[in-house]
């Protein structure tokens, strides 16, 4: 637009002209394909290609084809020079340009031969007769006397390889439409069974990582090592969708021709292992080929760790297995648990894949321009550690097994064993649902050091439990009679409580070993006794020996919690069982323990309304549940409004049983009276449903049957969703006057998707979008939200004021309207000095150097309180230098390193006193 042209865009057209004007459009649609055509032109003479609208390829006299768009088509043809090296007349059609569609120019490459065609979507439109391309392809070739069936193939980017390419090739003997390849369908029975067909002649490489160990760094490594010699190379890498400590399974390709394999490994050469517990928990070892290596990264001389069916695999195809203590090398040069480049060195040691002299020259530069900013100990020591991998490689001494390894063989088993490929889907819900807490059952076994408890140091406050992320670490207090029943091994570790209202009981710490992620956060947070910690490192294999497990168990699934101190203190909520652990978030979580507490306080009584983000992956990814309450996701967007319907169905069904029970006039009138009097009970509230009898009560108390009116509704999300895309739904839910309460977990970047700069980042943090510093302020939503008074609003910080934290979770759950609440949640994303181990003691400065006021604003009292106490700003450059984000700044951008960080303080001092002055106005 500019001031020559006086145009007016984005005009409202009513229906006398919205229709031609639309029309009038079809002359620019018509002509992009020879628009199109003209530069693909250009560009294949540049780039040697052959790039047009459509392009076939296959057997000139091809009687049956495939039409299909995407990377699929390098799979395709792969499987089309299989197939015509047999004799089958076969082709495909590769679609470049999709809209607008050319009739004309698909005709111009379609053999005349041609008298079958299955055209493959990699998507779903429920209800219609075909996919869109398949569609399309119909309409185009109506006229000529071709049979045409769809399928579908690839959704959420399933793999696809030349066996069920194969397969559709087979199908179109006798066509069946519509149908699906890649999975088994024993529902609606439209899938084809894939052939045995493998065909990449490829070196392949599978290797098995943990995420945040580096191997998939390592990997990407690997292939740009190779890749810069004259070969090609591939790479796809496969995680699950838990944060770092979640699989990760990269599949590596190497050839000296190009490698048109569009799909994972399938046959590998190399299979390496980075935790011994993967060989009880997945099948490693079932694709390895003929006269294969196996590299597992462990500590063990004893290998109890490979099954009856692993080692009679092993014998069968002659595969030789080597060791390697990674974390061992990695400790003695004092980069704890940073194993990568000396994975990275033993598989070239190992592969010779090329001259591993050559390789350790190359990773040894690659070290000095990744660690450069980190100093010169810090190269030398990642230096230091692959000197010494090739004397550590060790050859295995075969013997046999004869221990049995098995999978849970129900649906959250097979898909924890990833075996999820081959689940059928008769055994999936068709509303989607998933059983609630399943996380219990995965035992991931991922930590190789784990707390240990000495009795005799502990004091008993219960803040290991408090600060857990993943609640594997809990108090419990067994009656006279609990514990005469216990295990001889839970009798040894229990002590007496320190209170002596409870001497009657026995008191234990205990700790799910194979759950702990070893953050160390217990570890760092113990006070101990006298300088010595109740609370100590060790060696996971070390406390399984102990029994710790079985103690775990034992107490988890026996010991009722009970309600034997105040439930408004610290050590009183952790008596309470968790409803939310062992989540899949990044060891040391900032965000997690704020839920598991809301999960302690609340109870069964909770009902969570989750915002896409980190919560919602570690809180609802398929199959691995937390959650042990009602719990669902929604948008990215539209969460607060989500809740809020939650709330506003719970309060219409409220009312509705209200008015039965008003009205009852029949043999349950005590019953009603009951649940009258303690509607916002929901022990009084499922009592009564328990006991009532349906048959004759009126037809609007069978919602009582879900005990649905004694609920506490909670949306929770990031600050990604809170300060940005779902700001609006917050303010519309904040401006109402029901009782819906919102939890912000603050991590003050994206953390789902990297870490990017948010609404919520400040002044002067280094992020994606933010690469030489955030230049603008961040927003204050607590200021917003507390421009409506009638809204209960805080600020917490787990790490700098348990007490606070409780208070404010217990008066947010009683306010009757809105509530917010933001939570300073410190994220692996911050770069905290020392790791995520040090989120929790970082916690607390942020809020000591004033950069994270703490507060609380009660509407029923028009109270609001400063809780952030002490505060002194001479701290700030301190808990500025304690991350990364923050201290990098000086590095990558010197010039306005100073002005951005003074910048920074200045609108932290400016918000306190904003806060301060709120306190002492009331």
């Amino acid at each position: 637009l500019h001031p020559n042209e006086k145009i007016t865009k984005g005009t409202a057209q009513n229906d006398d002209i919205y229709f031609q004007a639309a029309e009038s459009r079809n002359k620019y649609h018509d002509i992009v394909p020879e628009i199109v055509i003209e530069y693909m032109n250009k560009i294949n003479k540049i780039a040697q290609t052959d790039y047009k609208p459509f392009n076939y390829y296959g057997s000139e006299n091809a009687e049956k084809i495939i039409i299909a768009m995407g990377s699929v088509n390098e799979t395709i043809k792969e499987t089309i020079d299989y197939l015509i090296k047999k004799g089958e007349k076969v082709g495909l059609v590769e679609v470049h340009l999709y809209r607008p569609f050319s009739v004309k120019y698909l005709k111009t490459e379609l053999p005349s031969s041609v008298r079958k065609i299955a055209v493959l979507d990699r998507t779903k439109e429920p209800g219609s007769h075909g996919e869109p391309l398949y569609l399309d392809i119909v309409s185009a070739l109506k006229d000529e006397d071709i049979e045409i069936v769809g399928g579908r193939y690839g959704l959420s980017s399933k793999n696809t390889t030349p066996g069920q390419i194969e397969a559709v090739y087979n199908m179109l003997e006798n066509p069946k439409h519509p149908f699906t390849i890649g999975i088994d369908d024993d529902v609606t029975n439209l899938s084809l069974k894939s052939t045995n067909l493998k065909i990449s002649d490829s070196l392949e490489f599978s290797i098995y990582g943990y995420g945040s160990d580096g191997m998939v760094t390592a990997s990407k490594s690997i292939i740009k090592i190779v890749g810069s010699t004259p070969a090609y190379v591939q790479g796809y890498f496969q995680y699950d969708s838990k944060k770092s400590g979640g699989v990760t399974l990269s599949h590596l390709r190497f050839n000296k021709n190009k490698i048109r394999s569009t799909y994972y490994v399938e046959n590998p050469k190399l299979v390496v292992v980075t935790k011994e517990s993967y060989f009880k928990k997945y099948d490693v070892l079932k694709n390895i080929s003929k006269n294969g290596v196996l590299l597992i990264n462990t500590s063990s001389d004893e290998f109890d760790l490979f099954s009856k069916k692993d080692t009679d695999l092993i014998k069968e195809k002659n595969i030789s297995v080597y060791t390697i203590d990674a974390y061992k090398i990695a400790d003695e040069n004092k980069i704890p648990g940073k194993i990568s480049s000396i994975m990275e060195m033993a598989i070239f040691e190992l592969t010779k894949i090329i001259d591993p002299v050559k390789a350790k020259d190359l990773i040894n530069k690659r070290i000095e321009k990744d660690f450069a900013k980190k100093g010169d100990q810090v190269v030398k020591s990642n230096q230091d550690s692959i000197e010494q991998v090739k004397t550590n490689i060790k050859k295995w001494n075969f013997k046999d097994s004869t221990i049995e390894y098995s999978i849970d063989n129900d649906l959250v088993g097979r898909i924890n064993a990833r075996e999820g490929d081959d689940v059928p889907v008769s055994e999936f819900v068709p509303n989607g649902n998933f059983e609630g807490g399943t996380t219990r059952t995965e035992k991931r076994e991922i930590a190789e050091s784990v707390p240990k408890w000495k009795s005799e140091n502990c004091i008993q406050c219960s803040l290991c439990s408090f600060v857990c992320p993943h609640a594997v670490i809990r108090p419990f207090h067994l009656s006279e009679e609990e514990f005469q029943n216990a295990p001889e091994y839970v009798k040894k570790r229990a002590i007496k409580p320190l209170e002596k209202n409870l001497s009657e009981y026995y008191f234990i710490i205990s700790i799910s070993v194979k759950d702990c992620t070893g953050c160390r956060l217990c570890v760092n947070k113990c006070p101990g006794k006298a300088g010595n910690k109740a609370l100590v490192p060790s060696d996971f294999k070390e406390e399984i020996a102990n029994q710790e497990q079985e103690i775990a168990d034992y107490l988890f699934n026996n010991i009722e919690n009970k309600k034997l101190i105040n439930e408004g203190i610290i050590k009183g909520t952790q008596l309470n069982r968790p409803r939310f652990e062992f989540s899949g978030a990044c060891a040391g979580c900032g965000e997690t323990p704020y839920i598991k507490l809301l999960t302690q306080m609340f109870g069964d009584g909770l009902i969570i309304a989750n915002a896409t983000g980190c919560s919602s992956i570690y809180g609802g990814t398929a199959p691995s549940t937390p959650y042990d309450i009602p719990w669902a996701s929604s948008l990215f967007e539209d969460n607060a409004e989500y809740g809020y319907g939650m709330q506003i169905a719970y309060e219409v069904a409220k009312n509705r049983i209200e008015k039965a029970m008003k009205n009852a006039d029949d043999e349950n009138k005590e019953l009603y009276q009951e649940w009258l009097d303690n509607k916002n009970d929901y022990f009084i509230t499922k009592t009564v449903a328990e006991k009532i009898n349906y048959e004759k009560a009126p037809i609007e108390l069978q919602d009582l049957k879900k005990f649905i009116p004694a609920r506490s509704v909670w949306a929770i999300g990031g600050d990604g969703w809170a300060y940005d895309i779902g700001f609006g739904g917050i303010d519309h839910v904040l401006s109402s006057s029901d009782n819906i309460n919102i939890l912000v977990l603050d991590t003050q970047v994206y953390s789902n998707t990297g870490g990017q700069s948010s609404k919520a980042s400040t002044v002067g943090s280094i992020a994606p979008f933010a690469g030489i510093g955030k230049t603008n302020y961040r927003k204050d939503l607590a200021k917003i939200a507390l421009t409506y008074p009638n809204v209960y609003v805080a600020q917490v910080s787990l790490g700098a004021n348990g007490m606070q934290l409780v208070k404010a979770f217990k008066e947010a759950a009683e306010h009757d309207g809105p509530s917010i609440i933001i939570a300073y949640s410190p994220c692996i994303a911050h770069g905290i000095q020392g790791g995520m181990s040090n989120s929790i003691d970082n916690q607390e400065l942020a809020t000591k150097s004033g950069f994270f006021p703490i507060f609380r604003y009660s509407p029923a009292t028009e109270k609001f309180t400063l809780d952030s106490k002490n505060v002194d700003f001479s701290l700030y450059e301190q808990f500025l230098e304690s991350q990364k984000r923050f201290s990098m700044l000086k590095v990558i951008n010197p010039n306005q390193a100073t002005e951005l960080l003074e910048a920074n303080k200045k609108q932290a001092e400016k918000a306190f006193e904003y806060y301060k002055n709120m306190e002492s106005s009331e």
